[in-house]
C-alpha cells in the first residue's frame, strides 16, 4: 500500500536541528484496525473489536489455530511439515524449503503450549517483511470477506504498473464496490442518485490494501456488516458474465435484463468497463472470511470471474440500456427548501429541496407552479419544509421532480423548526430568486 507521495516529514530535515527522519519504506503495511485509512480517501480502518487488543494487534487468546492456517494458505504461505497432529511449519511465498521466515502453528486449541506458539506466530507476521503478512492479522483481527482485483497490463520503466494506471484499478474498485452496496439496497438497472448515501455509508469500515507491483488490490469487507455486500456481489458477477457470453453468442440482451434480480446494473456495468478498458484482461475474485464459512447459495471457494477487452461492446450495451429503461418512480415526499428560482417576479418557478423522507436521494429539483412555488417561499420562510406528490425521473439521475402536484407546508417539532430557520440564516446567499442555476 503506497504512502501518499505529497505526505511531509519525510527525508527532510524536522525543523529543529534533529536531521532529517526516517524514509518510509516503498509501500505501507496494510493498516491493523484502528490504524488511518487506507489508500482510497473516504473509507477507514474498521474500530478495534473483541478479536483485536488496544494497540490493534491480534488476541492469541482469541485467534482459532484452523484460521490462521486457512489465511497463511490463502495468501500464499506453504506448509512444510511440522509434528503431525500437534503443529504445522509455514514458509512465506516464494522462499524456499530452508528460507526465510517460519511459523509454527498448533493445529488446535487442545495443547498447553498452543497459546505461546500462536503468539510467537503473531509477533513473527507483525515483523515479517512479507506483504501477505499484514494480510492475514487484518483477517484475523477483523474476520472479513476479502475481494480482490487483478489487471493485465504492461509494466512501466522501473517494472512496476505506473501510478496513473494503479489509480484506474482503485477508481474501478471504488465504482464496482459501491454497485454492491447498491444493489444489496435494492434491485434496479440505474440507481442514480438513489441509496447512494447509504450505500457509502455501508462501505465506511472495508480496508483496502494494494499487492506489490500496482496490478492487483484487496478489499477487507468485515463479515459484520459487510457480508451482504460480498454476497451481492458474487451473484452480480457471475450473472454479468453470463449475460455477457449470452449477449456475445446470440446478440440478444435479454439475459442482462434478468440479471437486474441478480444486481447487475447500470452502474456494475460501468464499474466493469472501467476495470477491463486499457487492459489484457481483468479477474475479479472473492473469499470468504473462514472464521464466518461460506453464506448460503455461494460457492465455498469461488472462482474468479474474468473480463476481457472483447467483453467491452456488451457491456457498455447493457449500460446504456439499463440508463433508458429504468423508469421515473411516483413518490410522495417531504423535503426542505433550499434554492429557488424564477425568471420574474410571477410565474412559475423551480426550487431545490433536501430531501427528508420519502425518497433514497439527497436532493431534487422541482417546476412548480406559481400558486405552488408561493407556498414553498413562505414555508421556507417560517422554517417549515413542504411535502410534495410527483414522479421520480431516471434522466439526470433521478434528481428532478416532475408532474408535481399537492404542495403543501408540513408540521415539525420546535427543534427541528429552529435548526431549518437557522440554516436559512446561515445560508440567505444563497437563498434568493435570482440565483445562478442549480448544480444538479
Amino acid at each position: 500500500m503506497h504512502r501518499p507521495i505529497d505526505e511531509p516529514g519525510f527525508g527532510e530535515g524536522d525543523g529543529a536541528g534533529r536531521g532529517p527522519v526516517p524514509v518510509p519504506p516503498p509501500y505501507r503495511p496494510h493498516p491493523a484496525p484502528g490504524e488511518a485509512p487506507g489508500p482510497w480517501t473516504g473509507i477507514p480502518a474498521p474500530p478495534a473489536g473483541p478479536w483485536a487488543d488496544v494497540h490493534g494487534a491480534p488476541d492469541p487468546g482469541r485467534v482459532d489455530p484452523r484460521v490462521l492456517g486457512a489465511l497463511l494458505a490463502r495468501h500464499g504461505w506453504r506448509r512444510r511439515g511440522g509434528a503431525a497432529g500437534r503443529y504445522s511449519r509455514w514458509t512465506p511465498p516464494g522462499s524456499g524449503a530452508h528460507g526465510g521466515t517460519s511459523l509454527l502453528v498448533p493445529e488446535s486449541r487442545a495443547f498447553p503450549d498452543c497459546e505461546d506458539l500462536l503468539g510467537e506466530a503473531l509477533a513473527a507476521l507483525a515483523h515479517s517483511a512479507t506483504p501477505s503478512a499484514r494480510e492475514v492479522l487484518t483477517g484475523l483481527s477483523v474476520p472479513s470477506d476479502e475481494i480482490r482485483w487483478w489487471r493485465d497490463v504492461p509494466p512501466g520503466p522501473a517494472g512496476t504498473v505506473p501510478w496513473p494506471v494503479q489509480e484506474q484499478l482503485r477508481s474501478a474498485a471504488r465504482q464496482l464496490l459501491l454497485a454492491g452496496a447498491l444493489a444489496a439496497r435494492g434491485r434496479a438497472g440505474y440507481y442514480g442518485a438513489r441509496h447512494r448515501r447509504a450505500a457509502q455509508a455501508s462501505l465506511e469500515t472495508v480496508v483496502v490494501g494494494a499487492a506489490p507491483g500496482g496490478r492487483g488490490l484487496t478489499a477487507f469487507l468485515p463479515v459484520e456488516p459487510g457480508r451482504p455486500i460480498a454476497v451481492r456481489l458474487y451473484h452480480a458477477l457471475h450473472a454479468a458474465r453470463e449475460a455477457t457470453d449470452y449477449q456475445r453468442a446470440t446478440g440478444g440482451m435479454e439475459a442482462f435484463d434478468a440479471a437486474v434480480a441478480a444486481g447487475v446494473s447500470r452502474e456494475l456495468t460501468e464499474a466493469l468497463v472501467a476495470l477491463v478498458r486499457g487492459t489484457e484482461g481483468a479477474r475479479v475474485a472473492l473469499a470468504w472470511a473462514p472464521a464466518a464459512g461460506a453464506p448460503d447459495g455461494c460457492a465455498a471457494r469461488p472462482e474468479p470471474v474474468e473480463f476481457s477487452p472483447g467483453d467491452l461492446p456488451a457491456l457498455r450495451e447493457a449500460s446504456a440500456r439499463y440508463l433508458t429503461d429504468e423508469p421515473s418512480v411516483p413518490v410522495r415526499l417531504t423535503g426542505a427548501v433550499v434554492r429557488m428560482r424564477r425568471s420574474g417576479p410571477r410565474g412559475e418557478g423551480t426550487v431545490r429541496l433536501r430531501v427528508l423522507a420519502g425518497a433514497e436521494v439527497p436532493h431534487v429539483r422541482v417546476a412548480l407552479d406559481e400558486e405552488a412555488y408561493r407556498t414553498a417561499g413562505h414555508a421556507h420562510l417560517v422554517g417549515l419544509p413542504i411535502r410534495v406528490v410527483g414522479r421520480l425521473e431516471s434522466r439526470g439521475g433521478f434528481r428532478r421532480l416532475t408532474d408535481a402536484s399537492g404542495v403543501v407546508p408540513v408540521q415539525v417539532d420546535e427543534t427541528e423548526r429552529d435548526r431549518l430557520m437557522k440554516s436559512l440564516h446561515e445560508n440567505l446567499d444563497f437563498f434568493e430568486e435570482a440565483c445562478g442555476p442549480d448544480d444538479d
